[in-house]
């Protein structure tokens, strides 16, 4: 009876605690559901949430097909809370295009993340600069000469180096198969920074292709302290730690990259082809320019252009080509109209693009089916209303950018790859083009922080594409890797992050269709 006695005495602190967990997490989920049901008053319509976390258990990679998937149930303007943020995900070309065309003030900010604060040197750079007089002076400046059709018409020969020594890497590994995924990547990388600082020596264009990937993986990785206010200030991930590392190297980078430029200025006064990094230190240099730019304004918007630019536009190429080997009569198609138009004894180019229809109808069918960043981000600066719901200020606003491009109100059939729909008679082809002035077809995002490189994007690509298809019959490696055969179909799973590109590399046979095969220029 004693020893009863004494257990009892034992275990009694043991209960109470338990109880007094217990107590307190029921209390946590009658708080959470009052104040969910008062919180959601006016929203737009959301899932059931979870405290603390919101609705983060509800996302699984790629989370624009699960928000796809919820819009499904839900609606086309739908509410989410990702931890402590509240956010807005418009589905549909309608909501968009509400939200644009009558909410563009009040959207105009795009959320900042931890990592991407890192490399933005606070809001120095242009990507994620604050709606102000500086956003606005460096908008004009990348439409007008930074990425303005005048400076990508003058740095073609850059693009057409990169694409040459594409080219001649395939051939070198004839008739063995070709990882496409990393030389495009490689090629891309190698393109865009040479676009930025021609002067360079190999050795930084080297180490940069290496920090860009690590770039584009800390930006893209989910980061608790965006979203959990209890983690905010911890770095319990070690995202922030990993970050200010990959910055320093990238700091480095972008000094000995200015140095060689000043360098190269000093030595020769001629003018001729302006590099982005010449533009801008004209401007730093400029006693009469409306804002002075400093060495960190320099430096942030060549990392805004180097990651932005790089993967987006190899995943573009490479899920173009998937796509067309999935469709051979599509693939039929570009190639003999490349080869009417071009011929079999020289290279397709970017001047050749204008004279090629089908070939532009495929981008912008690949455009509209996989588009690079599937999800263009927003942060309201003030509470708006919106088809009778409210949205708070400081909201996330998310474009659906994948799910509009499959918008059955605006596309037949529109899961299909039918390149004929942007085609004369095909019903998507008046006056449509990716601009960002057709919400149903904004693969680059709209209104003012539309993506300044979309000049770029609309010449480099589908030459890249076309010259592939031009010098090459394509087919997949067989079982044992020794044969290939070209009826197997392209995985088309995707990754995840902030670039949808395929999840896994596409490795490929290239056989050269040109014999002779043209110079190589």
């Amino acid at each position: 009876m004693a020893s009863s006695m004494e257990l009892d005495q034992l275990l009694l602190p043991v209960n109470t605690t338990v109880a007094a967990l217990a107590l307190a997490v029921v209390v946590i989920v009658l708080v959470h559901v009052v104040l969910n049901a008062v919180g959601r008053r006016g929203l737009p319509p959301s899932p059931v949430s979870l405290p603390v976390i919101g609705h983060l258990h509800l996302l699984r990679p790629p989370v624009h097909r699960t928000l796809h998937e919820l819009a499904g149930r839900l609606g086309p303007l739908m509410h989410i809370r990702l931890g402590s943020t509240h956010c807005v995900v418009a589905s549909s070309a309608d909501v968009a295009a509400e939200l644009i065309r009558g909410h563009e003030g009040s959207i105009s900010e795009r959320p900042l993340t931890a990592v991407a604060r890192q490399f933005a040197y606070g809001s120095a750079g242009f990507a994620f600069a604050p709606y102000s007089p500086y956003w606005r002076f460096m908008k004009r400046m990348c439409m007008s000469e930074l990425l303005g059709p005048r400076t990508v018409e003058q740095l073609r020969p850059i693009r057409r180096a990169g694409l040459v020594a594409l080219l001649r890497s395939v051939l070198q590994a004839a008739p063995e198969a070709v990882d496409l995924t990393r030389v495009l990547i490689r090629m891309s990388n190698t393109s865009i920074i040479r676009m930025a600082a021609s002067t360079v020596p190999d050795s930084v264009t080297e180490e940069a292709q290496k920090v860009v990937k690590d770039v584009a993986e800390l930006v893209g990785a989910f980061n608790a302290d965006d979203y959990i206010a209890l983690c905010r200030g911890w770095d319990l991930q070690g995202l922030g730690r990993r970050a200010a590392a990959v910055h320093r190297r990238f700091d480095a980078l972008l000094e000995e990259m200015i140095r060689h430029k000043e360098e190269a200025r000093k030595e020769s006064a001629a003018s001729g082809s302006k590099d982005l990094l010449d533009i801008l230190l004209d401007k730093a240099e400029d006693g009469a320019s409306e804002i002075k730019l400093t060495r960190v304004n320099i430096k942030a918007f060549i990392i805004d252009v180097v990651t932005a630019g790089s993967d987006t536009s190899a995943a573009m190429v490479e899920w173009m080509l998937a796509e067309l080997m999935n469709h051979p009569e599509a693939m039929r198609k570009v190639r003999e109209e490349i080869d009417a138009v071009v011929g079999r004894d020289r290279i397709v180019g970017e001047a050749d693009l204008a004279n090629l229809p089908y070939l532009q109808a495929a981008y912008k069918e690949t455009l509209r089916l996989r588009p690079a960043a599937p999800i263009a981000h927003r942060q309201s600066t003030e509470e708006i209303r919106i088809r009778g719901f409210t949205v708070p200020a400081q909201s996330a606003v998310f474009l659906n950018v994948w799910s509009i491009g499959r918008d059955p109100a605006f596309w037949d059939d529109p899961l299909e790859f039918k390149p004929e729909r942007f085609l004369p008679g095909g019903g998507a082809s008046e006056n449509l083009e990716a601009r960002g002035q057709h919400f149903q077809f904004i693969p680059f995002g709209s209104g003012r922080r539309g993506c300044p490189g979309m000049g770029l994007a609309l010449q480099s690509v589908p030459a890249v594409l076309a010259a592939l298809v031009q010098c090459f019959d394509w087919a997949c490696p067989g079982g044992d890797d020794k044969t290939t055969t070209s009826t197997a179909s392209i995985d088309m799973e995707e990754g995840d992050g902030l670039v949808c590109a395929r999840k896994h590399p596409l490795l490929l046979r290239g056989e050269p269709r040109l014999i002779p095969f043209p110079p190589l220029v």
